[in-house]
């Protein structure tokens, strides 16, 4: 699965617009829609988590005017993956107990580590990637294989 939509780069500190805002929510629903039709029910809590971080950080942090997200299956890993095509990467922060914000990657990782998979971002911070390992489920119940385009 692959999705693109446009974004306004943002300016400053200025809050992202209600629109980008709500594409975040409409790609959520998109991939629930996409691991439910592949079998992939028992991912769907994390992938929302993931999801919404990433596109966040994305719509936020990136200054970009288009964001993808992509999904597929190999190799018994769940790829989910959040392309700004703006260079810098995400890190995750540590902060502070009364911080507002700034942990949504320590989710990711959290998320990622309890599925024994990774996360990461490509070589020039475009793409930011995670991979989760996929349950293991009755042979005759195998998700369908499914390839971003």
């Amino acid at each position: 699965m692959s999705e693109r939509f446009e974004v306004a780069p943002r300016r400053g500190q200025a809050p992202a617009r209600e629109e980008d805002a709500c594409r975040v929510g409409m790609m959520r629903r998109i991939a629930a829609a996409r691991l439910r039709y592949c079998g992939l029910d028992a991912l769907i809590d994390e992938v929302m988590v993931i999801v919404s971080e990433l596109l966040t950080n994305a719509v936020l942090h990136s200054g970009t005017t288009e964001v993808a997200l992509g999904l597929s299956v190999r190799d018994g890993f769940l790829r989910v993956t959040v392309t700004d095509g703006m260079p810098g990467g995400a890190a995750r922060k540590e902060v502070t107990e009364n911080a507002e914000s700034g942990r949504g990657l320590a989710l990711v990782d959290a998320l990622v580590a309890e599925h024994s998979g990774s996360w990461g971002t490509s070589d020039n911070g475009a793409t930011t990637w995670c991979d989760l390992t996929i349950p293991s489920v009755d042979p005759s119940e195998s998700p369908r294989r499914w390839e971003v385009s």
